[in-house]
């Protein structure tokens, strides 16, 4: 592998210096991903188009014609976005060979400014995983050990830029989905404010929760991939009008802060004995560079993975619906009747996961438990963004460990469902109030495993969020 740039402002300077070419740049990344198959990053590669792009880009680089702000930057993207006329399966069996016939929003958004789309990353089915095992495909495997998982569920992607296979990847993040795959891999992994990015053509898990984040491995990079994926979009009413922060208004930010972090992180068994050691040092280092730093208890800490995944699967078991064998997708060959193309079509074409959390999303939607569990969980959702933005009030930031563990080894948590739905318990916070956090790289443990930690802050404030994040990451 040929040099490995940091950021997309390195592969510019490159780029205009001559010293490396679009062309060249896409063959380094295809050669990483044929010498890294056995990690299962990529349920498809585009080779042979992203080398015909790369050259067209070449020929307008050297004709001096006007390019646009991504030129040259080659991106994975995660297997749940559509991307015309190329398949996307959500890392399922029942949309096995199914080709998009429009492009996603935030695609259509990334090719106008002349990114290179590399291929679609392997996945949790439907996104529903902290792991990456639930794809169809098999899981992705951590580059730093190959012996444990890569994340869930955006997992291919984050390996993707922990491999050097891409320069940056598109995740999607519902409860945690691009921060924990981040953090277990030593990249940043940035899920901005509900509302901020469309949603138009993204596979839906649970529409008042997902939204699309970058993979980088550069803060810069992460905040010029949302001001080109941001803003206002006549296909999704979700999306909130608010100004869109520009990259270039991202610096380091100087000023000093007041952070909260949850003194739970520290206190509880459940948490890495390397992890806490990681997030004290950066307590006292915070507090060492002037800042103001103060435990707080989260009262509402044990009602936010509960009250996440009764209104997450109650939203999948709706979501999921349209796939019945009949409008597209995958339909058993068993079928011999209307109720039975919907039974064996749905029962053969999706994972064990996916169907645990359609069966539970349908019974808290039920008639006799939908006032016990859905509609409880909606006003204990209202609580803890209440709360948390009281927190916000008092302080600039939260601090927390983006996961409860490093990377663990693959099929460990396979056998109980509830241990995987706890490693949530730090990024569904943020989701479930709406609000942007990030997953920085915070070193690795005695066993080479990447570290990450966690920083989330008021709604729409990327800006400051992303400031302080280059900041954090040279403490």
């Amino acid at each position: 592998m040929a040099k490995n740039y940091h950021s997309y402002s390195d592969i510019k300077s490159g780029l205009t210096s001559g010293e490396v070419s679009v062309e060249q740049l896409v063959n380094n990344y295809l050669q990483q991903i044929k010498a890294n198959t056995h990690l299962n990053v990529f349920n498809e590669v585009f080779g042979d188009e992203a080398l015909a792009n790369a050259r067209a880009l070449d020929t307008r680089l050297k004709n001096n014609e006007p390019v646009g702000k991504l030129a040259g930057m080659v991106i994975g993207i995660k297997d749940n976005i559509c991307y015309k006329d190329h398949k996307v399966t959500a890392s399922s069996k029942i949309l096995e060979n199914f080709t998009s016939i429009y492009s996603s929003t935030i695609v259509e958004r990334l090719l106008a400014e002349d990114a290179i789309i590399i291929g679609r990353c392997n996945c949790d089915e439907f996104a529903m995983g902290a792991a990456n095992e639930n794809s169809y495909f098999g899981p992705v495997k951590n580059f730093a050990d190959e012996t444990r998982v890569g994340g869930g569920s955006s997992g291919g992607s984050a390996v993707a830029v922990q491999a050097c296979m891409c320069h940056a990847a598109i995740g999607t993040d519902t409860g945690g989905s691009v921060r924990q795959p981040a953090s277990f891999c030593g990249v940043i992994g940035l899920k901005p404010t509900y509302g901020r990015i469309s949603r138009h053509g993204i596979i839906s898990y649970a529409s008042s929760f997902d939204q699309v984040g970058p993979i980088t491995n550069s803060v810069e990079d992460a905040a010029l991939l949302l001001e080109i994926m941001s803003g206002p979009d006549e296909y999704d009413a979700t999306l909130a009008h608010e100004p869109v922060p520009q990259a270039t208004e991202v610096k380091k930010e100087t000023g000093k802060k007041r952070i909260a972090y949850l003194q739970e992180a520290l206190s509880s068994p459940g948490v890495d004995a390397d992890v806490k050691a990681t997030l004290t040092t950066y307590i006292d280092k915070l507090r060492a560079d002037g800042h103001t730093v103060k435990p707080i208890s989260f009262e509402l800490l044990d009602y936010l993975v509960p009250t996440y995944y009764i209104l997450a699967m109650a939203e999948a078991s709706s979501n999921l619906a349209r796939y019945d064998g009949v409008h597209y997708g995958y339909r058993s060959p068993n079928a011999t009747d209307l109720v039975t193309t919907y039974k064996k079509s749905r029962s053969e074409g999706f994972g064990k996961e996916v169907k645990r959390r359609i069966m539970l999303g349908t019974f808290v939607l039920s008639a006799g438990y939908y006032d016990a569990y859905y509609a409880k969980a909606q006003k204990v959702r209202r609580l803890i963004q209440d709360k948390t933005n009281e927190v916000l009030n008092e302080f600039d930031f939260i601090l927390t460990p983006t996961a409860p563990e490093p990377a663990f080894a693959l099929g460990l948590k396979e056998k109980d469902p509830v241990v995987t739905y706890l490693y949530d318990i730090f990024t569904v916070q943020a989701s479930l109030a709406g609000m942007p956090a990030i997953s920085l790289p915070a070193g690795n443990n005695s066993k080479g495993l990447p570290l990450g930690l966690q920083l989330l802050t008021k709604k729409f404030a990327e800006r400051e969020l992303l400031n302080f994040s280059e900041y954090f990451l040279e403490l």
